[in-house]
């Protein structure tokens, strides 16, 4: 199954690394948060990867066309560094899609300029390139099918203490309540179906879903 990322943000919240850096590319460790994205994917089989470019694109481009595996694998070392042996390896077995698809596009967009690039593929999976979980991907996939939806996603309850404003499209609140009391905020991935593919893009109604727990 493919897996559609979403890399062409500002990255406003991290702006004192994004002027420099699209926030796909800020490290953790010695990797940037996308590299340990894809490897989760890749743990569960899903190396096959579709990275939609925006902003800073040609910085992401750079990184995997200059890819140093000895960084993060055991490897020797011989005859005054002219011969390297790898013990392992992290993306051999990877396929990467390099897409441009826009500095100010939104999801939909994105979405739409990678789908000749999904061809043959029933069902495929996206994310942001920061949505990082330790969610049993197996589990969730099996549940996305039984349901039988058009598409599905993770919505996680936010770890802040802050206050949720409800209000009407005028303006009036009605309401302020703590985040903990029964909202979900922020998203981590998606599964679409891609038999239904244009109808996401047909119809006002983006979602369809079903609340999934594991």
């Amino acid at each position: 199954m493919k897996v559609v990322l979403f890399c062409g943000g500002l990255g406003t919240r991290l702006q004192e690394y994004s002027e420099t850096v699209p926030k796909p590319m800020v490290e953790i460790g010695y990797r940037p948060i996308i590299w340990h994205l894809m490897r989760y994917y890749a743990h569960f089989g899903h190396s096959d990867f579709i990275l939609c470019l925006g902003y800073r694109g040609d910085h992401i481009k750079k990184y995997f066309l200059n890819y140093d595996e000895c960084l993060s694998n055991d490897f020797r070392l011989a005859h005054g560094g002219r011969e390297v042996f790898l013990y392992n390896s992290d993306i051999s077995n990877w396929t990467i899609t390099f897409v441009e698809t826009g500095l100010h596009t939104n999801i939909g967009q994105r979405l739409r300029a990678v789908e000749k690039y999904l061809e043959g593929e029933e069902t495929f999976m996206a994310n942001y390139s920061d949505g990082l979980s330790d969610l049993n991907l197996p589990e969730y996939v099996d549940y996305f099918h039984q349901k039988g939806k058009t598409a599905g996603f993770l919505s996680v309850r936010p770890s802040q203490s802050f206050h949720q404003v409800d209000y009407q499209e005028d303006g009036l609140v009605t309401g302020i309540r703590a985040i903990d009391q029964g909202a979900f905020g922020s998203t981590v991935g998606s599964l679409f179906s891609k038999r239904r593919f244009s109808s996401i893009f047909e119809t006002a109604r983006i979602w369809s879903w079903s609340r999934f727990s594991g």
